[in-house]
């Protein structure tokens, strides 16, 4: 029995087929940045809401646009994603039952199979962010009755949040799937969207990491001939996007296991450790800025709602400032302006918090 499992752990058959611990460690790499890199724009956000409250309200957008930049820096130099990159891995196109002469690393996929990875690495998981966060506010406002019970808008949207679990849970399978079939043996992928890329991964040669240690001093070595207004734009251009996709795949590759370390730090399992650490009195409330016109004067009556300026209906707190408004007067301000309506601070609809009052 020790036998047949040897090739879970080994090498395996192929000499340059990576192990099913490398491809899930790499796959798992960029899911750790992701978490780290929205904390640090949360607490930018937090300490200066008029200078970075936009870093949390388009982070998705702003973190795909970084993924772009890496994505392709490494596809095009390296063969290779990020993740793949940094544990030694590379992309080879599928040539079928043809034996074809391997191509170095340096020279890149072939321009179908490029452009095809660098969709699926970027703009798969951004939908499928973007679909988890319409599905929680969607389950939310179904909570709330926020929608008239009658409308056929909520109809469909019962009907889609119905669904999406199995989709989920079809979407999930899949990749399981396909998992226990590269451990077995019977297949080249360990992630379908590799399939659909057609391409596979395999370790770098020798010659690859020769190859990849020679780009820097060819790059610094080349003297580009006098040309054209418009090619010497182009190549500023490249330059600058390389560079810039450079220093950030430098500062992730040395801040990696930092990165790493913080999504241990801030996880599930560990918050109550976090909270016994740094078990502190709760501070003042925060002081309102009368300077800011953009938000509403409290009013001397605390049973008075700053935004309706009317007897509060369902009592709501927001959990990062702590001032109490009705939840329907919070939800909506909220979902509009990702902030305190008071202080400033950045909020997302899950700070709300229901108060339940001892007459009710």
């Amino acid at each position: 029995m020790a036998e047949h499992g040897a090739h879970l752990t080994a090498a395996s058959a192929f000499e340059d087929r990576p192990s099913i611990f490398e491809v899930v460690a790499q796959d798992s790499l960029m899911s750790a940045v992701r978490p780290a890199l929205q904390h640090v724009a949360k607490v930018l956000a937090e300490s200066n809401p008029d200078r970075y409250s936009f870093l949390w309200r388009w982070f998705d957008e702003l973190y795909s646009l970084l993924d772009l930049l890496l994505q392709q820096h490494y596809l095009s130099t390296c063969s290779a994603s990020f993740s793949e990159n940094f544990y030694g891995l590379k992309r080879v196109p599928l040539r079928g039952a043809r034996r074809l002469p391997r191509r170095l690393a340096t020279i890149g996929l072939p321009q179908k199979q490029h452009w095809q990875s660098l969709c699926l690495l970027v703009l798969v998981p951004y939908l499928k962010t973007k679909l988890e966060k319409l599905v929680s506010r969607l389950r939310e406002e179904d909570d709330y009755s926020i929608h008239p019970p009658s409308s056929s808008w909520k109809r469909f949207y019962r009907a889609f949040l119905a669904a999406y679990p199995f989709v989920n849970l079809a979407w999930e399978g899949w990749f399981l799937a396909q998992q226990l079939c590269y451990i077995l043996g019977k297949a080249r992928h360990h992630s379908p969207l590799l399939r659909l890329a057609r391409v596979r991964l395999v370790r770098l040669t020798a010659e690859d990491l020769q190859a990849l240690e020679k780009i820097p001093l060819a790059a610094s070595a080349a003297q580009p001939p006098t040309c054209s207004v418009k090619d010497q734009v182009k190549s500023a251009v490249k330059k600058t996007l390389g560079g810039l996709a450079f220093s950030l795949s430098t500062g992730l590759s040395v801040g990696v296991f930092f990165l790493q370390f913080l999504e241990w730090w801030y996880s599930s399992e560990n918050q109550e450790t976090i909270k016994s650490l740094t078990a502190l009195p709760a501070p003042p409330p925060p002081l309102h800025l009368d300077h800011d016109t953009a938000s509403p004067l409290l009013p001397k009556l605390r049973t008075i709602c700053p935004l309706c300026r009317k007897i509060r209906a369902n009592d709501t707190a927001l959990s990062t400032s702590g001032f109490v408004f009705c939840y329907r007067c919070a939800y909506n301000y909220v979902k509009s302006h990702q902030r305190c309506p008071v202080t400033g601070y950045a909020m997302e609809l899950q700070h709300l918090v229901k108060l339940y009052m001892p007459e009710n």
